[in-house]
């Protein structure tokens, strides 16, 4: 079994005194059922219930007494409502049984010693059918694709993963993390792909995983549809938006179609709630807090990176490169150090941002911009040299602090470098592997 970093999280949250109901986030298969089974074991009682099953929904698709519903539980599995046992009870697919949401929040005040997660593959659609959300009685977090940091885990390199943590690693034991990364690159973070390849280390016997994964994600188009022209569009998006990847979109014709604006608009929101996709806007500001900025057109990110190069039929052309910048215009390593950042945040409220500067015939981009310490340092996932990074220059010229990262294939490394204006910043050179390690590199940085 693949240990998942979220594994601490929920360890922090069952032992808090201010602990609430969880709503667990995160895309179909990405691991949330079986993440949570692994924890219940750390329970005197668990109780579990996919309401898919239709012996358990029976129990919540008419109940809105809390006390029968909670006496239902405990009788239909068998356990005792004893405030000395700890008990979590866990709700799968809770989709299906939507007033089971509003009344969450009284758990917390009439059954404080039941610890409950909820979750579900249709999650976000279910909390929108909700007239009176538990603001304040529930708290959220979110589970994403296995991290390069949880595949070294599954691999058996633990102390790989701790010459990685003593920052700053050195650069004679690159070699064979940048091997370890690419090798991450082609299997992605799929659960159970990702289990099966660590399995019988042959990406070819994973190709069918693949395809049963992407293909179950266009047949639940049904579902994530409102109605019959949404749910044509979102099969447009599903076949089309791979090809997009990395860039910024325009919602009007998207992929050379005669869809509407609106419409497309509309279908991609619902596959961000399916948590398949996830639009990235930017922003303009160079320092905190981030504004975002939803009137200019957004970066497409999607899933895992597995499932990306599955659908690019990329997995062959993986094996020949040595340097990620090089396969399909550098934008799949954006795609991969992106979702390697978004691997650390289990807060579905933190969001990825760029930064923009456009302006009739002068237009400058950085690639991310993160916030650390109250600064937003901007990083460029870049192959070429600091002399090609105008769109940073721009940008340090704008900001109040001097510190800059660039995520590359090189070593780590530092530079002094001067802009056209005549500031001079610091740039961080740290090799892409390293994005989900951004915090501890940039605090040593920064206070060196």
């Amino acid at each position: 079994m693949i240990n998942r970093d979220l594994y601490k999280f929920l360890n922090t949250w069952k032992e808090s005194k201010t602990r609430l109901p969880l709503i667990l986030r995160g895309a179909r298969q990405v691991g949330k059922t079986t993440l949570i089974h692994q924890f219940g074991k750390t329970y005197i009682q668990y109780l579990y219930f996919n309401l898919e099953k239709p012996t358990d929904k029976i129990h919540f698709a008419q109940s809105t007494n809390l006390d029968i519903l909670v006496q239902l539980m405990f009788i239909s599995r068998g356990q005792i409502n004893d405030a000395n046992l700890s008990t979590l009870v866990f709700i799968d697919e809770i989709q299906e049984a939507p007033h089971i949401l509003e009344l969450l929040r009284y758990f917390h005040e009439d059954y404080p010693h039941i610890h409950i997660i909820v979750t579900g593959s249709l999650l976000e659609f279910a909390l929108d059918k909700i007239f009176n959300v538990p603001v304040g009685r529930i708290e959220f977090a979110e589970l994403n694709p296995v991290s390069f940091k949880e595949f070294i885990n599954a691999l058996g390199q633990i102390q790989l993963i701790k010459l990685m943590e003593n920052c700053p690693i050195d650069n004679e034991l690159l070699l064979p993390i940048f091997n370890l990364f690419h090798e991450y690159a082609q299997v992605g973070g799929m659960p159970q792909i990702t289990q099966s390849y660590i399995n019988e280390k042959n990406l070819s016997q994973t190709l069918r995983l693949y395809n049963a994964i992407t293909e179950s994600f266009k047949i639940d188009v049904e579902k994530y549809g409102k109605n019959h022209t949404q749910k044509q569009v979102i099969k447009h998006l599903m076949n089309t938006m791979v090809y997009e990847v990395d860039n910024r979109i325009k919602f009007n014709n998207f992929a050379h179609s005669n869809y509407k604006s609106r419409e497309v608009k509309e279908a991609f929101h619902a596959l961000e709630k399916a948590k398949l996709v996830e639009l990235i806007y930017p922003s303009t500001n160079v320092s905190m807090p981030i504004y975002t900025d939803f009137g200019k057109s957004p970066r497409l990110q999607f899933l895992d990176i597995g499932l990306l190069n599955f659908q690019l039929g990329l997995h062959s052309e993986l094996l020949k490169v040595n340097d990620l910048h090089a396969l399909s215009k550098g934008k799949i390593v954006q795609q991969l150090v992106t979702q390697e950042i978004k691997s650390n945040q289990f807060l579905p409220s933190q969001k990825i941002h760029f930064w923009v500067r456009e302006l009739n015939g002068s237009n400058a981009e950085v690639d991310l911009i993160y916030p650390f310490q109250n600064l937003l340092i901007p990083i460029e996932i870049k192959s070429g040299a600091s002399g090609t990074l105008r769109s940073l220059f721009e940008y340090m010229d704008k900001c109040p602090h001097h510190f800059a990262v660039r995520l590359y294939s090189g070593p780590i490394s530092e530079q002094v470098i001067t802009t056209r204006k005549g500031k001079s910043f610091k740039l961080l050179n740290l090799p892409y592997f390293l994005g989900a390690w951004l915090d501890i590199y940039l605090e040593w940085f920064i206070e060196k």
